[in-house]
Parts: C-alpha cells; structure tokens; sequence
C-alpha cells in the first residue's frame, strides 16, 4: 500500500500538510470539516503538491521534514 504526502493550500493563503493512503477521500474530509482541526473554515482548499511514499514510516518522516521548511521553503516545493 502506498502513502500520499500532501500539501494543502487553504483559502487563506496557509498550508498544511498531511499523510494518507487515499487522497481523495482525505481531501473530501477536509472540504467538509472532517479533517483537520485545522483547516476547518479556512476553505476553499487545493492540493497544492503530493509526493508518493512507499510505507507509513518514510511518509510520516517526509511529512516532518516538509513540516520543519520556511513558508518560501514549502513554496518552492510546491511550484
């Protein structure tokens, strides 16, 4: 089974990013308010970037190296 990295753009301009083996599931539990605390009310939401991992454990680790960059850092990625 293969993990999703991702990088959500919110519509206030911030990012979060997360984990999941399903994208389009999790990302619909954003858009409703089943995800994140965080990105509760901060729509509309766009996958901004995603990187494919191949177990939990170099998906979490991804996820906080991404999680530890700047602003501009994540920026770049994503572009």
């Amino acid at each position: 089974m293969s993990w999703t990295v991702y990088i959500l753009e919110c519509g206030d301009g911030s990012l979060y990013t997360g984990v999941t083996t399903n994208l389009q599931r999790r990302f619909a539990e954003h858009e409703v308010g089943k995800g994140a605390r965080y990105t509760r009310g901060r729509g509309p939401l766009r996958v901004a970037h995603t990187e494919t991992c191949e177990n939990r454990s170099e998906a979490l680790k991804r996820e906080c190296e991404i999680k530890a960059l700047s602003r501009a850092e994540k920026l770049s990625i994503i572009s």
